[in-house]
């Protein structure tokens, strides 16, 4: 008896690995369908030569698996604007326009000239490497200029920094770039001179120099950004002089030219490296930190014009009274400059929260001063009604946002569960949501050229679609309000597998209101408003039951929480490759947006400081007991994943509730703060997210031992011998948000006490683990994962 039931064990053990590889190979061929589809990432927009016609480029991407990289093209059309019967009359270019060699792309305002940056490959960051800005024409190649690494290094690509700005006669454009590689000491056999920048002499070798402090994650390596300007027709580059040495700089435009003064001016965005809400000198991580202090100001550029060398005014700050400015955006006519404020961010040290929109009037008359009045245009929004403005979430604005009226800006923004467009009129300050009411999908904004917008729209169910926007002043809703008509803009046909389509259109999704269950010491009206979930439901494909057969089995899937990190984030109602994947593997998803997420109010969203392990643990296990409540989840078949601070939500239900899940997936989680605090890029998230509104008093670079303990038993490390269930991990080596010993530490300790573990670190990547490679992988593994323990 006892030799057969070891031969019955072995023979199990053996066909689980045989089950394990062959569902490794099926979801390998699957996820490599779903990485095929393509993201609309950008879109600009111009007058044609023909009457009624409007110029079109969109930028595509679409992840190229065996390079590691993304193949980046444009696609070209031509659009004959609105007809009489509510449609439009388009012809795209016959093939795209390879860019995968372009870092960026940049038309001038007028869509005649188009800038290409080449910064070279990031991967193998040569000094000796030059930066290759090209400026096209229509039909040719007009100037061709290698900027050597002795006047600046590669210019920034990453949304923050990064400002590229055309002046309004396309003559000059200003950008951001690294500055030039500091000088390092050089040792030869006779002895130490002095540092150099060239080429080392034989028997010499160079030193490394002086530390120089970097802006954290994904910033590792590069150095300050500052502003330079490119003169078109002479091919010079100048550095914009003036900057003090403690400012980094990014979001550059140009000031409208006064007619009576022949200088032109630049304005920017600063950030100090002392992150004075903090009261330390170090520079703390910037990546998705909006608390970050930073004004606008203003700086002469340096022209070849003799006589614009008369005016001598040195740097000047414009928003003295405002601890955060940024995205500074001049109205078409150039008599207002509005710009977003987080204001509350840096107040409060949350990472992100509920921004502020403002106005100024530029002189006319050139003379710029820093008592010009700033007027409030939208406010924050502390407690949203029901279904009302809930305040404005954007981290991005296009460069050229208005409508033809040119005072009303369009953006995208945050409200509730959804991204959604809007119309903000600046002299009013009145909001309008302008995409459909009728919609669950989210959307972004691409572009805008007088009344025409281009945006893109896309849900859990589908694909992104690219729209056409019209304003109609001749149609007017019930209220008097103008009306937008939304078109299709179809791209060229894309073939999509049998398995893309069909898991597409069995998907169905719901938001749901999550009434907060009764506690105590809620302060606020707005932390005891409903919050939000997305309910992804997926039919499996191909099968032939009835209609009923399918929804219970469709209520009986099994069920993945999905957990989203910041906390200061929010899952939208977006189409994710990933996700879908997941779908079609036949699982259900559940997305909360817990309280504390962006879109919901500032109240709701300031709850969590100084509550995180307990209010939003108690949102999702609230939230999962609804799902379970309206039969939509078996309670025995429930799985839980996350990252970052969706990994540390993650990390503690299976520590508080460990009877609740049957695995668990975490991507970077944080699962030790007493630990975090010493080797993260953003200390300061620590002691706010653990303190609360009392975390920015109490920061310091040396954590006291009330410190460490406040922080260890707000970790789900103080939960980890309650946990039962197998958990993977998925760890970026590179990754100075999260370091990858926080999630090591934990995974250890639940292999000490017996738990399952399985531990992948990807050796070159950051927080996000969004390298092509590494991010397949992720999703291959925590599909393969949960297929093995769910029922």
């Amino acid at each position: 008896m006892e030799v057969a039931a070891v031969r019955t064990i072995t023979e199990k053990t053996c066909n689980s690995g045989v089950v394990i590889e062959e569902e490794y190979d099926h979801q390998t061929r699957l996820l490599q369908e779903f990485y095929e589809i393509p993201s609309i990432e950008k879109a600009w927009i111009s007058r044609s030569s023909i009457k009624n016609g409007l110029q079109a480029m969109i930028s595509l991407s679409q992840l190229n698996l065996p390079a590691n990289k993304k193949r980046k093209f444009v696609l070209s059309a031509h659009i004959l604007e609105e007809m009489n019967n509510n449609s439009i009359d388009y012809n795209w270019s016959p093939f795209p326009i390879d860019h995968t060699g372009a870092t960026l792309v940049v038309p001038s305002p007028s869509g005649l000239n188009l800038l290409v940056v080449r910064n070279g490959d990031h991967d193998i960051k040569e000094a000796s490497t030059p930066v290759q800005l090209e400026i096209w024409g229509p039909a040719q190649m007009r100037k061709e200029i290698f900027v050597p690494p002795s006047i600046h290094g590669p210019l920034f690509t990453d949304g923050w920094f990064e400002g590229i700005s055309w002046n309004s006669d396309e003559t000059c454009i200003a950008y951001v770039a690294e500055d030039p590689a500091a000088t390092q000491p050089v040792f030869t056999s006779s002895g130490y001179r002095p540092g150099t920048s060239g080429e080392k002499e034989p028997g010499s070798w160079k030193g490394q120099g002086d530390w120089l402090e970097d802006w954290g994650e994904t910033y590792s390596g590069k150095r300050r950004p500052t502003l330079f300007v490119l003169n078109i027709k002479s091919g010079t580059v100048q550095a914009v002089e003036g900057i003090p040495n403690h400012l980094s700089v990014g979001q550059v435009v140009w000031a409208p030219q006064s007619s009576t003064s022949f200088s032109q001016y630049l304005v920017f965005v600063g950030w100090s490296t002392d992150a004075s809400n903090f009261q330390t000198p170090r520079k703390l991580g910037m990546k998705y930190c909006y608390n970050r202090p930073c004004a606008l100001y203003v700086l002469r550029a340096p022209l070849s014009n003799k006589e614009s060398s008369k005016d001598t005014a040195g740097i000047l700050k414009l928003t003295e009274n405002f601890s955060s400015a940024f995205l500074p955006r001049f109205s078409p006519d150039g008599e207002l400059l509005v710009f977003l404020s987080a204001n509350t961010a840096v107040n409060t040290g949350a990472h992100c929260a509920t921004n502020s929109l403002h106005s100024l009037h530029w002189p006319s008359s050139g003379i710029i001063h820093s008592k010009i009045e700033i007027k409030d245009v939208v406010p924050v929004v502390m407690c949203p009604r029901e279904d009302f403005f809930p305040g404005l979430y954007c981290t991005d604005i296009l460069p050229h946002p208005w409508l033809s009226d040119g005072h009303t800006l369009l953006l995208s923004s945050i409200w509730g569960s959804m991204q959604v467009l809007l119309a903000i009129n600046v002299l009013s300050g009145t909001v309008s949501k302008i995409s459909p009411q009728d919609s669950n999908s989210s959307w972004n904004i691409l572009a805008v050229q007088d009344n025409i917008v281009l945006a893109v729209s896309s849900s859990p169910a589908e694909l992104p679609n690219l729209k056409y926007g019209h304003l109609s002043r001749v149609h007017m809703d019930d209220h008097g309000k103008d009306t937008w008509s939304w078109l299709n803009l179809s791209l060229p046909s894309m073939d999509f597998s049998e398995k893309v389509n069909g898991t597409l259109s069995s998907i169905d999704f719901k938001i749901f209101k999550i009434p907060v269950a009764e506690q105590e010491m809620i302060s606020t009206e707005g932390a005891r408003q409903p919050f939000e979930a997305i309910f992804v439901s997926s039919k499996c494909f191909g099968n032939d039951e009835s209609q009923e057969e399918t929804t219970m089995k469709e209520a009986c899937n099994p069920l993945i929480v999905v957990l989203h990190g910041g906390p200061h984030s929010t899952s939208l109602t977006s189409f994710s490759r990933a996700y879908t994947f997941l779908s079609s593997l036949g699982f259900n998803l559940l997305h909360v947006n817990y309280r504390g997420s962006l879109g919901f109010g500032e109240e709701a969203l300031q709850s969590l400081p100084g509550n995180i392990g307990r209010q939003d643990v108690a949102d999702v296990l609230n939230t999962i007991d609804l799902v379970i409540g309206k039969k939509l989840a078996n309670p025995t078949n429930i799985a839980v994943l996350g990252g970052s601070h969706g990994g540390f939500l993650t990390t503690h239900l299976i520590g508080q509730a460990p009877d609740r899940f049957v695995a668990a997936s975490v991507r970077n989680p944080v699962c030790n703060l007493s630990s975090m605090v010493a080797t993260t890029d953003i200390p300061d998230w620590c002691y706010v997210e653990t303190y609360g509104k009392d975390g920015k008093g109490a920061y310091t670079e040396a954590p006291t031992t009330e410190d460490l303990n406040a922080f260890y038993y707000a970790s789900p490390i103080s939960h980890v011998s309650k946990v039962k269930v197998p958990v993977l991990f998925l760890l970026g080596a590179k990754d100075l948000r999260v370091p990858v010993s926080n999630g090591l530490q934990y995974a250890r300790a639940l292999k000490e006490n017996g738990v399952e573990v399985k531990v992948i670190i990807f050796p070159n990547d950051v927080h996000v683990i969004d390298r092509p490679q590494s991010d397949f992988e992720s999703f291959l593994n925590i599909g393969v994962w949960f297929k093995r323990f769910f029922k």
